[in-house]
């Protein structure tokens, strides 16, 4: 089956079978391809959290007005933007990529000035826009990767942000929840992956020029 064919049998999942889960090497797969995701400079201003924990789902579940793919999924994956992004944050990716590469700083100095320039002259609630744009990449990435899996996915923003982050002890990581998606299996009953697939038509949607 093709992409396309599998973009075409994906569905936002609102009934999940919980008596399947995915495989160890199936999530890790998942989660590497989250991890490759593109994001601006390569900065990832995000953490991803893997919530498997059934008492913790519980009380998920109630902080996103009690959907049922909380706790019915295998996992629930939630984007979380870090809150504070600033030098130290800069040249933590800057290590990185010269240990990486394995070259010294010295070699970055160009592109050292490019992303610290960039970070200081972003205000907080730019940092926070520009933090949350990119977890919806990675977030894009993930239901790709998982309809190419033929792992099912629900993305959702319905959910109590506040309250996520409370339940998960995020503030105190420097970390707000913004946007979450539940993996699994779809259950035989969920009504909406049996409906058509309703997209706007290429000449509406496509500009040619």
């Amino acid at each position: 089956m093709s992409l396309i064919e599998k973009l075409q049998k994906r569905a936002a999942i609102k009934n999940f079978d919980a008596t399947k889960k995915l495989t160890k090497a199936q999530l890790d797969q998942l989660l590497d391809s989250v991890r490759l995701a593109p994001s601006s400079m390569g900065l990832q201003a995000y953490r991803i959290l893997v919530v498997e924990d059934p008492d913790i789902r519980e009380k998920l579940r109630e902080a996103a007005h009690g959907q049922a793919q909380l706790t019915q999924s295998s996992q629930v994956i939630i984007f979380a933007i870090e809150k504070e992004i600033d030098k130290d944050y800069g040249n933590y990716y800057l290590d990185l990529i010269a240990k990486t590469r394995g070259i010294g700083r010295e070699h970055l100095a160009g592109f050292e000035q490019m992303v610290q320039g960039t970070i200081a002259s972003l205000s907080e609630e730019q940092k926070i826009n520009w933090a949350t744009k990119q977890t919806y990449i990675a977030l894009g990435v993930l239901l790709t990767a998982a309809a190419e899996m033929d792992i099912d996915t629900c993305p959702m923003e319905g959910f109590d942000a506040g309250k996520f982050d409370e339940i998960l002890g995020l503030k105190a990581l420097g970390l707000s929840a913004v946007v979450i998606a539940p993996v699994g299996y779809r259950s035989d009953e969920d009504v909406y992956s049996k409906m058509e697939k309703v997209r706007r038509p290429k000449e509406d949607l496509f500009i040619h020029i």
